[in-house]
């Protein structure tokens, strides 16, 4: 029995929805935010805190949320998941399949397999030890072990988003996250209608369960591609209108739910196709889309992941289940990792995908959770009931270490941080960051700097010899900035001849429009590159003293650098 749920008085307990919806979809979103804020902050992947709230304010909790209005909002989640695979597909190119296709094809195949048989082994035997019935253990484990081998793409692919994740693990992963659902649905389909007879179950004929299965996967697919290509050709017409482009898309992939939902297809399968087909079949503006779409969907996965917390309910476990639970998690996690370092070591796949695959694979909820309230509806008589409190259990835990050992996986593989633009480098730059080479833009003892007394020999000495060409002046009594010589005064004193040597740098200067310091982020000098019409911006401290000159062009190479080195980085990855 749950031990909270009396602590709120009951009219904070929300039973239905009506109009109380906002209400509800408010505290969901405020505290899963800050929920998620707090955990990022510890280092941990926000999406565990989406969880955590919802557990707490959920079945498992204070039961803020009660399951009748956990239930209504079910559409949440639906929607969650159709943005989930918009997104998914949009990571699947056809050249990196084409170049990963066999090493793929192995790990999806053994990451799937080996801990459905690990699993069905251990939580068989040990169901065997405690009801001595050959019969049951047999159909108790292989039903879980086929439910075991599904990975939920949502948590998972939040946090290589989160983490702005890139390189051949990262590609590894959004594949197999989007196909392994599959191979769960096949398992499933031999196992249950193995289960049935034996168990006297309802489960129907193994041919119509495959039937079923073909219709799903490759109904979803093929309906996907069409969506994908109306949307494409609609988008042609809208590049540069962002706004009709988000409504085009969000209205169709919503329309994709619902239609997916009448004709008893996938919904995320379906979505993952209209990704693939827009990353791969349309022109690099039409693209864009992704970019759209990604900025809608936050609050979208709030909502999902406190929905997902909440829907759980760990007080309902006994002793026999606690410890098939255990021996699930064990038998999956040992499973996934040693299948997809087997798979990926006999096809010579990147060694990071070798080495880190099995920390990407933990995460488990919607298809399990899917599974097994099948099975509960199929062997409602006998182990249906036992099977959904096993795999809500272990799905509680699965969303609770999966995404931070994806983080672990990612950070390990150093592909955190890699999927980044030149936009998204300029952001996070401060002027301090600043580099041409060995030699920072912000240094008290840059060459750049030269007291108001110095002469102009000497200036042009330091012009021939580093890349600078601007320097700023600055008192050679308190060190205190002066002014600034630009290219432009350099060549006026040229053309002076001989008497330029007689010329000191407060002669030439002139008084700088603008002055930046060492934390003003990059954007902002760009900005007043523009709004002040100059190329060179004078750094000072607090006090006004000099610390060097920002150059437009040498912020501009510091930002090119960085993008080659990020793409020298995910070539020798692999």
């Amino acid at each position: 029995m749950n031990p909270f749920m009396n602590v709120l008085p009951k009219f904070m307990h929300f039973s239905n929805l009506g109009p109380r919806v906002a209400i509800v979809l408010g505290l969901m979103l405020f505290f899963g935010t800050c929920g998620g804020h707090i955990f990022q902050k510890l280092k941990i992947p926000q999406v565990v805190g989406y969880f955590i709230i919802g557990i707490i304010l959920g079945d498992s909790g204070l039961q803020l949320i009660r399951p009748d209005v956990v239930s209504a909002l079910n559409p949440i989640s639906v929607i969650a998941l159709a943005f989930i695979g918009f997104l998914v597909g949009g990571e699947l190119k056809t050249d990196v399949i084409k170049k990963m296709g066999k090493q793929f094809v192995s790990v999806l195949l053994f990451e799937s397999l080996v801990p459905a048989v690990v699993v069905a082994i251990l939580t068989g035997f040990a169901s065997y030890f405690f009801t001595h019935n050959v019969e049951l253990s047999f159909c108790f484990g292989i039903l879980l072990g086929a439910i075991c081998s599904s990975t939920a793409p949502e948590a998972t692919t939040n946090v290589l988003q989160e983490y702005r994740s890139r390189g051949p693990l990262t590609t590894m992963i959004y594949g197999l996250v989007a196909m392994d659902d599959a191979v769960a649905l096949i398992l499933f389909a031999i196992v249950s209608t193995v289960a049935a007879p034996i168990l006297g179950g309802h489960a129907v004929s193994f041919g119509r369960q495959m039937l079923n299965v073909v219709y799903n996967v490759f109904g979803s697919i093929a309906f996907g591609l069409l969506l994908g290509w109306i949307l494409s050709f609609i988008l042609k017409k809208l590049t540069h209108q962002e706004g009709r482009v988000l409504s085009f898309t969000l209205g169709l992939l919503l329309l994709c739910t619902g239609i997916c939902d009448r004709i008893g297809l996938s919904n995320i399968l379906a979505a993952m196709s209209i990704g693939f087909y827009i990353a791969n079949f349309t022109e690099k503006n039409v693209r864009q889309v992704f970019d759209f779409t990604n900025k809608f969907t936050p609050p979208v996965y709030v909502l999902f992941f406190v929905v997902v917390g909440a829907k759980l309910n760990i007080w309902e476990m006994k002793p026999l289940l606690i410890v098939l639970a255990a021996l699930y998690i064990i038998g999956r996690t040992g499973g996934k990792a040693l299948g997809s370092w087997f798979g990926a070591y006999i096809t010579k796949a990147p060694v990071t995908v070798q080495k880190y695959m099995k920390y990407c694979l933990l995460s488990q909820a919607g298809v399990a959770i899917g599974l097994s309230l099948t099975a509960g509806n199929y062997f409602k008589d006998t182990i249906g009931d036992s099977i959904l409190l096993i795999v809500t259990a272990t799905t509680f835990v699965a969303e609770l270490i999966g995404p931070v050992f994806v983080k672990i996986g990612i950070t390990k593989a150093e592909e955190a941080g890699m999927n980044v633009t030149e936009d998204d480098i300029l952001k996070r730059t401060r002027v301090s960051d600043v580099t041409w080479g060995t030699e920072k833009a912000c240094d008290c003892n840059s060459c750049a700097i030269v007291a108001d007394n110095a002469i102009i020999r000497d200036i042009l000495t330091q012009f021939e010899r580093h890349h600078y060409q601007s320097f700023v002046v600055k008192s050679s009594s308190d060190g205190k900035l002066e002014g600034i010589i630009t290219l432009a005064h350099l060549k006026e004193t040229l053309l002076i001849g001989e008497m330029a040597e007689t010329l000191l740098a407060v002669d030439i200067m002139d008084r700088p429009v603008c002055t930046c310091h060492a934390d003003t982020s990059l954007p902002d000098v760009y900005d007043m590159f523009s709004e002040n019409d100059t190329e060179a911006i004078p750094i000072v401290d607090a006090d006004g003293r000099a610390l060097g000159v920002l150059e437009k062009f040498a912020a501009d190479h510091y930002i090119h650098t960085r993008i080659l080195e990020v793409n020298r980085k995910l070539e020798s990855l692999g």
